[in-house]
């Protein structure tokens, strides 16, 4: 597998590294273009992009803005408009790269509502679209009266941290010897402005009233013991597609499936998906 690094400008002026992972000795069938979850980063996804290039399949994988090695506060999206922008220009980076080769939108967590707001929005020439565990709802209630003081700050203190209050231990079962490390890793975080929370929030409800004019197939994936992220939000979500939505419920599985316990088979599952619409 070989690895090629870069950055290039993103919205809002930011500045924004990818990485990308390609087969060394066997022509491209496809290249999967991805977007993390809060307080993460691309490179957390090397173990993914490896089953991904033993099947001739390229991954590109971007740091958002305020993550990994992009510009930006910790935890802060100038806006959910610009991350879905930033989602596109990568798309077109891929185009550019790879011309004439078939490109998906894949989006876990939070970065699964960017992925999907990005191929609402703004039509990418994109495939496919992968959503793994989608922040379109959280899974659990936030105290009302906190959220209330929230949305009102953000008017006036937009890029005020807050703790997410994510568990390590909710995001993935031990047993996967090639799970990656979160605690350990120096470019993880646990921060999220107020602002980004209350656009992420709202960027999932738009989605999940709009999902009918999704324009390409779509592979959901999502854990029924997942505390981080709302199974109901992902069922609505593939209940208003019908046919054109590939929905794995996934026994047992917690937030980060391709991380988790049967994360190899989760893995496998997205690229049989992936061969299935080429």
């Amino acid at each position: 597998m070989l690895r090629e690094e870069w950055k290039m400008a993103g919205a809002k002026g930011a500045s924004l590294f990818l990485r990308e992972w390609k087969p060394e000795s066997t022509d491209i069938k496809a290249v999967v273009c991805l977007v993390h979850g809060m307080g993460e980063h691309g490179d957390r996804y090397k173990h993914v992009a490896a089953r991904f290039a033993e099947a001739g399949i390229a991954l590109i994988a971007l740091d958002q803005q305020g993550h990994g090695r992009s510009s930006g506060k910790r935890g802060h999206l100038p806006s959910l408009g610009a991350a879905a922008s930033d989602a596109a220009l990568m798309i077109e980076a891929a185009g550019q790269r790879h011309p004439g080769i078939p490109i998906f939108l894949y989006g876990h967590s939070m970065g699964g509502n960017v992925a999907l707001n990005s191929a609402l929005r703004l039509l990418p020439p994109i495939r496919g679209l992968i959503l793994t565990s989608p922040w379109l709802r959280l899974a659990f209630a936030p105290n009302p009266a906190v959220e209330w003081v929230g949305r009102r700050l953000a008017a006036v203190l937009p890029t005020m941290h807050q703790s997410t209050g994510l568990n390590p231990a909710d995001l993935f079962r031990p047993g996967y010897a090639d799970a990656a490390p979160i605690v350990e890793d120096p470019l993880c975080h646990t921060k999220i402005t107020i602002q980004t929370y209350v656009e992420v929030t709202a960027g999932g409800e738009w989605a999940l009233a709009h999902a009918d004019q999704l324009h390409v197939p779509l592979l959901l994936m999502h854990g029924t013991s997942d505390r981080v992220t709302s199974l109901e939000a992902s069922g609505i979500l593939a209940g208003s597609l019908g046919k054109r939505c590939h929905f794995e419920r996934w026994e047992g599985g917690y937030h980060e499936l391709h991380n988790d316990l049967e994360g190899e088979d989760a893995i496998r599952t997205i690229i049989n998906w992936l061969m299935d619409q080429l």
